[in-house]
């Protein structure tokens, strides 16, 4: 791979059937500052943090650590661009026409966008080549074709009055979003926010800042005015906790872990009450049932719960498979996981890449050892592969209890847990006996069993026959802890808008 001002680093590519060695050229890292007020900035206080190539371990750059004073600069620009600037003033066309023009300029430098996510969180190259940057580009089309669509109603009132509503930007905005799709979530939140007409703070992980800021720098190019969108780098426990309780920020919206969506709600009611919008974590169901083939089932369970590393939130990590086919369900389902492909996210060959850090690796093999000092049997995988890099085998397990941590809670990993079911009430009732309510599967060729356990389970996206099937056009959410809140549709559109009611009185008019 040469990509422009590339310099030539060394990754190990290493797989449960041996190790090799691959050379790949990376682009240069151009921009590890804050980006505020349409200018890259150091923050206020001068730090810095590292930001880790998860497959070497080593350093591959130094990004400016901002904190509460450099959030509050972000909401000062944002709040004079909001509320003295020409971009909720524009017309919807016009500012579908800037991001249209953003989105071709993320299909010219897809290659090196895609190389700085594989860099920064260890993502095959190959996908967010081909899946995560054009999704994005495609996302900002969707919101900007539907920018100049926002309307509201006239209202058929009960008295002799004339009412309307209007739809207006809700303001100023703070986006948090996740390391694990760097890329998508940060235009899931950003692209209907502007389309709205809002002005963004956006807080990327701390693992994963340098696609956001080099979006920031094409933001620029693209014609987006100064102050409309910002990006502050930084830690959680600071700038993060800066945005969830600022005065002057008039919506949050959060993708990530449940227990930091609690601590954002928090801030924002003890702060100034402003809404939040939440896409947290979960513990997917994928039920199998005993009318489905075997081997389409398999390809889709181990699709569901490895893509991505297994570091996705609606990852189907509980499969339960009804009595009939479980035993030929898990004989193929471990021959499949054996031939997954671990090693050098820049190889094409490679299945999985490393899990983002060091953190999340000892994390995952913790749940891996208490899943076997529990008592559920670990048919495939679960160790660590090489000795560079945070790579891990694929962990299968069986003979789970529903009470054992790896079936309970959410591990973010590959880390797989299959279990059997009789009855169709059993299937739904084992489903829903979680915390979490994001997303299900349902594998079947009864079309009535398709319909009755699809309306039973509680969770803010049900897939029949497939999994991971995302459209720009479909909402998505979740149910009780896994937040509130829907990203994709035009659903998404309205979290970034108020609905304004103007009367006035009608004077002798024979209709009302």
């Amino acid at each position: 791979l040469a990509l422009p001002n590339a310099a030539s680093v060394r990754n190990m590519a290493t797989h449960p059937n041996g190790t090799s060695e691959s050379f790949v050229k990376i682009p240069g890292i151009k921009f590890t500052k804050l980006f505020i007020d349409g200018e890259f900035v150091d923050s206020v206080s001068g730090k810095t943090f590292e930001t880790i190539n998860p497959s070497t371990e080593e350093v591959v750059a130094r990004i400016a650590e901002g904190d509460k004073e450099d959030v509050d600069l972000a909401v000062k620009a944002a709040r004079r661009a909001f509320d003295h600037g020409p971009w909720p003033r524009m017309s919807g066309l016009e500012r579908g026409k800037i991001l249209t023009k953003l989105a071709d300029l993320l299909d010219e430098h897809t290659e090196e966008l895609a190389a700085l996510d594989t860099i920064d969180a260890g993502k095959l190259f190959a996908t967010c080549k081909a899946i995560d940057v054009p999704h994005a580009a495609n996302m900002l089309r969707y919101y900007a074709g539907a920018a100049d669509k926002i309307r509201g109603d006239v209202l058929k009132m009960s008295r002799p009055l004339h009412g309307y509503t209007l739809r207006e930007p809700i303001g100023v905005v703070g986006l948090i979003i996740p390391w694990n799709f760097p890329t998508i979530v940060f235009f899931m939140k950003v692209s209907p926010a502007l389309a709205a007409g809002c002005t963004v703070i956006i807080k990327p992980a701390e693992l994963t800042s340098l696609s956001a800021l080099y979006y920031a720098h094409l933001a620029k190019l693209a014609g987006i005015p100064d102050g409309v969108l910002n990006v502050v780098t930084g830690y959680g426990e600071t700038a993060g906790a800066a945005v969830s309780s600022h005065m002057d920020i008039d919506k949050v919206c959060f993708t990530g872990s449940t227990e930091v969506g609690r601590k954002i709600l928090e801030a924002a009611a003890a702060s100034n009450l402003k809404p939040v919008s939440l896409e947290l974590g979960g513990k997917s169901p994928l039920l199998i049932f005993y009318d489905a083939d075997v081997d389409i089932a398999a390809r889709i369970a181990l699709n569901g719960i490895l893509f991505n590393k297994g570091e996705i939130c609606v990852a189907a990590s509980r499969v339960y498979v009804q009595e009939g086919i479980y035993d030929e369900f898990v004989k193929k389902l471990v021959e499949k996981a054996k031939a997954w492909v671990v090693g050098d996210p820049f190889n094409p060959k490679a299945c999985q890449g490393p899990q983002v850090d060091k953190k999340l690796f000892e994390k995952i093999l913790f749940y891996i050892e208490e899943g076997k000092r529990q008592g559920a049997a670990l048919l495939s995988g679960g160790k660590r592969v090489g000795e560079k890099g945070y790579f891990l085998e694929p962990a299968i397990f069986t003979d789970v209890d529903e009470d054992m941590l790896i079936a309970k809670d959410e591990i973010f990993g590959p880390v797989l847990s299959v279990m059997k079911f009789k009855t169709v009430e059993e299937g739904i009732k084992r489903a829903n006996d979680t915390r979490y309510g994001l997303a299900a599967g349902i594998v079947t060729n009864d079309l009535n069993v398709a319909n009755t356990v699809s309306r039973s389970i509680r969770a803010g996206i049900i897939w029949i026959n497939c999994y991971l099937a995302f459209d720009l056009d479909c909402p998505y959410g979740g149910y009780k802890m896994s937040g509130s809140g829907r990203d994709y549709g035009l659903e998404a559109l309205d979290k970034y808008l108020q609905v304004k009611s103007v009367v006035t009185p009608i004077f002798n008019s024979p209709w009302l």
